[in-house]
């Protein structure tokens, strides 16, 4: 007997329900078995693709049974990274382009000498495709999204739990560590895809203004190429000048110990302090499909989570963007003087990679919106001008030595005039001048001493009464104002010069 595609049955005469066969399938992790996902689509209503279905299938499973050791699936996260960065087209780098990034690399490294104090890094420059950029970055990309990362998970698996129908709830069974590894998981996918697209942007390892990669100088030839589409300038200037800035931000970051740590850190506090508005996940739970994962990326990627920043966010908010900008003005005013008299283009490249990073791209605005992480450098013109202002106020070495520690990097208020930060650093100084010196009174128990001690010709009137008191007690006879005190005491200063008053 030929059974019925719609309802297949396994020897008896009782059909099954072709969904719950699929979700048996999914739950216990059997895989799909011989369900066929074309009859499974038209049971269901879902697209007629199979190659579609059992990529969706798939996922699902995937994220339904796939072992995490935290609330966050990394491990998905890392193969969707690396599958949507072969997505497109990432041909492995060739032995040419790595000479010819290797070269303009070096090349950057002698022309950026001519305009900073910094030493060159001695690293050796890389030539990566796109799947090596993530291999390369991902552990600082877990570094910066983990905080709220871990967060949107935990919230989306327990409202998931909570909001889940009391059938769907029994039929579940004792797979409840499923529906906890699922929210990280889902979280785990957007956030892999939301870096396989970054990839794609990117043109080195210090793009976004970031050292993604702890002491690497690379760039990715594919997307060189890509983004000198359009601009009609030779293909030999464009790998220069985006060599320029990542040796300058490579320099930068290796010269400078503290400032990776420095930057990272303020990613990571303002991470730390994005609330999840469990609200939203919560609305979006009652709605739940198990089999449309699709449809809670799709709410991941707009942001549907994220509530409005407190005050204390946007002050970190304003904290982070200035630290960018001021990265990002010093790698635009040394790239910029290292290349204004060697590429006939640098103006026309400059200018368009100064728009390129205030805008952003696609991809990097996807990811700010699932994380609520924004790295573009708003200030990035504001604070070229200051680095500028204090080279021809402060000369290359003084410029420089404003990187020596971050209490002495210029603030938010000094890229609103940077004309003005000299002075304004003047006066801080003074001030902690001032405070050094009550300090250090304090700690000679000079702020201890009696009323009056210091110096008897103060004027006052007690301190003068005193002395004649004593004065007079050891004189034989038993002394006058005028017994030898007014002739040292007058001729020498006058009350108002803190002499004695006379009677």
């Amino acid at each position: 007997m030929t059974s019925n595609p719609l309802n297949p049955s396994n020897g008896d005469e009782e059909p099954k329900d072709p969904l719950a066969e699929m979700l048996k399938n999914l739950m216990g992790g059997q895989g799909m078995g011989n369900i066929d996902p074309a009859e499974l689509a038209k049971a269901a209503g879902l697209p007629d693709d199979p190659n579609l279905l059992a990529q969706m299938f798939s996922q699902v499973q995937a994220m339904m049974s796939a072992p995490s050791e935290g609330p966050v699936n990394w491990q998905l996260a890392h193969e969707n990274a690396r599958r949507v960065a072969a997505s497109g087209s990432d041909p492995s780098v060739t032995a040419q382009q790595s000479r010819e990034v290797d070269e303009a690399l070096r090349l950057a490294e002698l022309w950026l000498d001519q305009v900073t104090g910094l030493p060159a890094t001695g690293l050796i420059g890389r030539a990566w495709s796109r799947a090596e950029w993530v291999e390369e970055t991902l552990g600082t990309w877990k570094r910066l999204t983990e905080p709220v990362a871990n967060s949107i998970a935990n919230a989306l698996s327990a409202a998931m739990t909570e909001q889940m129908p009391e059938e769907m709830k029994s039929m579940m069974g004792g797979a409840s560590s499923m529906i906890q590894n699922m929210g990280g998981a889902i979280f785990g996918m957007q956030l892999g895809q939301a870096i396989g697209a970054l990839s794609a942007e990117v043109v080195s390892s210090t793009d976004i203004g970031v050292p993604l990669a702890d002491l690497e100088m690379a760039l990715l030839p594919a997307n060189v190429a890509k983004f000198g589409e359009g601009l009609s300038l030779p293909e030999n200037d464009i790998r220069l000048f985006l060599a320029v800035r990542e040796a300058a931000h490579a320099r930068l970051f290796v010269q400078v110990p503290w400032l990776r740590g420095h930057l990272l850190g303020a990613i990571e506090a303002y991470a730390r302090g994005i609330h999840i508005d469990t609200s939203k996940i919560e609305e979006l739970a009652r709605e739940i499909d198990p089999s449309n994962p699709e449809g809670i990326q799709e709410a991941l990627s707009q942001g549907v989570f994220m509530p409005q920043r407190t005050p204390a966010q946007e002050q970190a908010l304003e904290k982070l963007e200035t630290a960018l900008a001021l990265v990002e003005g010093w790698v635009d005013e040394l790239s910029w003087g290292a290349t204004e008299k060697l590429l006939p283009n640098a103006a026309a490249l400059r200018e368009t990679v100064r728009r390129r990073r205030a805008t952003g791209g696609p991809a990097e605005h996807a990811f700010s919106s699932l994380v609520g992480l924004e790295l573009r450098p708003r200030r990035l013109r504001e604070a070229a001008t200051l680095w500028a202002s204090l080279k021809n106020e402060r000369g290359v070495e003084g410029r420089d030595a404003v990187w020596q520690h971050p209490d002495l990097l210029p603030t938010a208020e000094d890229l609103d005039d940077p004309q003005g930060f000299s002075e304004r650093r003047k006066l801080a100084e003074a001030s902690d001048s001032e405070v050094d010196d009550a300090l250090q009174k304090l700690l000679n128990g000079g702020f201890d001493e009696p009323a009056g001690t210091e110096g008897t010709g103060t004027g006052q009137e007690p301190a003068a009464n005193d002395d004649e008191a004593a004065s007079n007690e050891d004189r034989p006879d038993g002394g006058t104002e005028n017994g030898g005190t007014e002739d040292s005491g007058t001729e020498d200063s006058g009350p108002e010069e803190g002499g004695k008053p006379k009677a």
